[in-house]
């Protein structure tokens, strides 16, 4: 059996979900593969993550119409305190501290769960006549020529496109069969991840602690909870997901702190561990990669997920714009423009997150000094600290539409 389709995409998490809505809403037949069987993803417990969806990213959401359907499970992010120091000694006290009310379009960004957002965009996915989801199969096979790109399932199904869009993660395989190579960086750091309850309300703000082991973001769910990313060693995070929760939360409460009073878990609790994975080209011939497939970041902004959905923006409107024009929407100049949009953003917030993680992930007394009065000296410049905000939000630079909240 064979299907033809307009747009081919290879994983369907958040970013491949999102791509496939914005070409439906263009009028492009789009076919979406994932491993995984839809159930285990539409599961609770499927992954632990909280997202911090920068204010673009969920206008993008607006867009796509997905947003009605998360809006009542998300968090505004009003305040983000950054600060220096380490485990038990609280905080230094020259900080970083970025309050929404100094942006006129509103809260930097939104809170919300792996779990709600991930419902939301399948459920949109069903909602949609020219959309074909395929789960529980892989891609086991793909060959393209001038005109088209064919792919061979594991049930020995043939799906034939005029382009293949890669959405399938750090390790692509559509990367890796299109012949694009990638660099990787294993940053010896495991995120552990968990949902915290906490006595004291903590008012929509989100704080990113540094410590010499990595950093520990903490941030702002509905109610009085909040989602921890705390990044340890290899090692250690071993180790310390081996503890029971008891003993878990004794090891988290001293880097934690208590400026929320008790805190106790409220749900599971998850590991990842952190690479960076750069694609040396987000395109190859009628194939392009968007999300973790073309660039995997260190955690340490937030940020991971507001690229992908920028690359999902530009790629969406590059293509779309191609079609109106009467191009072929898989000719290697037509995927050259989103190339080229995307290429700055994407090696300069790489190279920060990278550089970041460097600068404050190690004990080094005067390295600390510097990121000590480096963090009070922009927070004492509103004009840059008002820079650095928009940049959080995602409000600089030559943004698509679907990131300016309107139709492309």
């Amino acid at each position: 059996m064979s299907i033809d389709t307009d747009i081919l995409i290879v994983g369907g998490g958040l970013n491949g979900a999102s791509m496939a809505l914005a070409f439906s809403q263009a009028g492009l037949t789009t076919t979406l593969i994932d491993a995984l069987p839809v159930q285990t993803r539409k599961s609770d417990t499927f992954d632990g993550r909280g997202y911090a969806l920068a204010l673009a990213s969920q206008r993008m959401l607006s867009a796509l119409g997905v947003w009605p359907e998360v809006a009542d499970h998300s968090q505004p992010i009003l305040d983000v305190k950054v600060t220096d120091g380490r485990a038990g000694e609280g905080p230094s006290p020259l900080m970083l501290h970025f309050d929404h009310a100094e942006l006129e379009e509103g809260p930097m960004g939104y809170m919300v769960e792996d779990r709600f957002l991930r419902v939301a965009l399948l459920n949109a996915l069903d909602a949609q006549e020219n959309i074909t989801s395929i789960s529980g199969e892989t891609v086991i096979a793909q060959e393209t020529n001038n005109t088209r790109v064919r792919v061979t399932l594991s049930n020995g199904k043939t799906i034939s496109a005029r382009l293949l869009v890669g959405s399938d993660g750090k390790k692509s395989g559509t990367a890796e069969r299109a012949g694009i190579s990638r660099n990787v960086k294993d940053y010896g750091q495991t995120a552990l991840v968990a949902a915290v309850a906490h006595e004291k309300p903590h008012n929509g703000c989100a704080h990113q602690f540094f410590m010499p082991a990595g950093p520990l973001a903490i941030l702002p769910l509905p109610g009085n909870v909040s989602s921890i990313v705390w990044s340890e060693t290899h090692e250690n995070a071993a180790r310390i997901s081996s503890l029971s929760d008891d003993a878990f939360l004794e090891e988290l409460r001293p880097r934690f702190g208590s400026f929320l009073g008790e805190i106790s878990l409220a749900g599971g609790r998850f590991s990842y561990p952190l690479v960076l994975s750069m694609a040396q080209a987000k395109i190859a011939q009628r194939t392009a990669l968007v999300g973790d497939a073309a660039q995997g970041i260190h955690p340490i902004a937030g940020q991971g997920l507001n690229l992908g959905l920028r690359d999902v923006g530009a790629l969406a409107q590059v293509v779309v714009e191609a079609k109106r024009r009467g191009e072929d929407i898989g000719a290697i100049d037509v995927l050259e423009r989103y190339q080229q949009w995307r290429r700055f953003d994407t090696n300069a917030l790489a190279g920060a997150t990278d550089g970041f993680n460097a600068l404050f992930s190690n004990d080094n007394p005067a390295l600390r000094a510097v990121r000590d009065i480096g963090l009070g000296i922009v927070n004492a410049l509103p004009p840059v600290r008002r820079r650095f905000m928009r940049e959080a939000a995602g409000l600089t630079g030559e943004l698509p539409k679907l990131l300016q909240g309107r139709q492309i």
